[in-house]
């Protein structure tokens, strides 16, 4: 059994039909002098505008009516809105994607990505585009836009007004035996030292290349069964150094969001063991 209040909304929503059907049809009288089939056709044109106009406004007092019946906040945060039953999508946003590879020809004899089995190169190229991210996030503007180079999974590059920085990440099992590389301040390198989440042991190298005239920045560790290291090179062209202190790599190597992808590839590994040769 419906309420009083309902009563009420039914009696506004008729009376409101009413007004507009005898506002619409005012503008047309059926003239006394229409006979027969014409006066006919008056009528007829007569209750279908008065039709028309009443299914009109009862579509809009329903929607007030429905309007009303909203509870407050249902539907704002579900980032759409009706209108006339069209759903406004939010648009994604932008930028959210990473940028597009560096395409790179391999040289004659070496192989490259476009190489591997379609499984496995989807694989690296999932873990080069969340290394791009965190790399981005994490080395220091001067870098500028990192980029996955298509040639290989360690291959990535930073690029800033107009200068290319190489820039290498590998996470790659080391031969069972073989011993770590010591921190060692020789031949112009200047080498950092510093302790990682889990007691690991991190050096950082910024070491003079190109005949002393420019420098490299390099961060190493080993971390569970695996060599892991990252190296930003200097630009050739403009005779740039890498614009990557010691203290931000070590930083970097810190940061959860880059050992979580060490962890991932030491798990799974992308790289092949490197293996010593010994010489005759």
């Amino acid at each position: 059994m419906g309420t009083n209040e309902d009563h009420t909304d039914e009696r506004a929503a008729a009376i409101l039909v009413r007004d507009a059907m005898d506002r619409a049809t005012a503008e047309l009288p059926v003239t006394a002098d229409l006979v027969g089939p014409a006066r006919a056709q008056g009528l007829r044109r007569r209750a279908r505008v008065r039709a028309a106009i009443g299914g009109a406004v009862l579509a809009v007092a329903g929607l007030g009516l429905a309007g009303a019946f909203v509870l407050p906040g249902d539907g704002g945060d579900r980032g759409a809105t009706a209108t006339t039953g069209v759903v406004d999508v939010a648009a994604p946003p932008t930028g959210s994607g990473p940028p597009p590879p560096i395409h790179l020809e391999p040289s004659p004899g070496e192989s490259s990505m476009a190489d591997l089995p379609p499984a496995e190169r989807a694989r690296q190229e999932n873990f080069q585009n969340r290394a791009v991210g965190v790399l981005q996030q994490l080395l220091p503007p001067t870098v500028g836009t990192v980029q996955r180079v298509d040639l290989s999974v360690r291959q990535y590059q930073g690029t800033k007004d107009g200068k290319t920085f190489r820039i290498i990440f590998s996470v790659r099992p080391f031969e069972p035996g073989t011993t770590p590389q010591a921190c060692r301040s020789i031949r112009g390198a200047v080498c950092s030292k510093a302790t990682l989440p889990g007691g690991i042991q991190a050096n950082a190298w910024i070491s003079p290349v190109n005949s002393g005239t420019v420098t490299e920045s390099r961060v190493w560790f080993r971390y569970g069964a695996s060599d892991v290291s990252l190296s930003v090179s200097p630009h050739d062209a403009s005779n740039t150094s890498a614009p990557v202190t010691a203290q931000q790599l070590l930083d970097l190597a810190e940061s959860s969001a880059f050992l979580d992808l060490v962890k991932a590839a030491d798990r799974d590994p992308l790289e092949e063991m490197q293996r010593t040769i010994v010489g005759g």
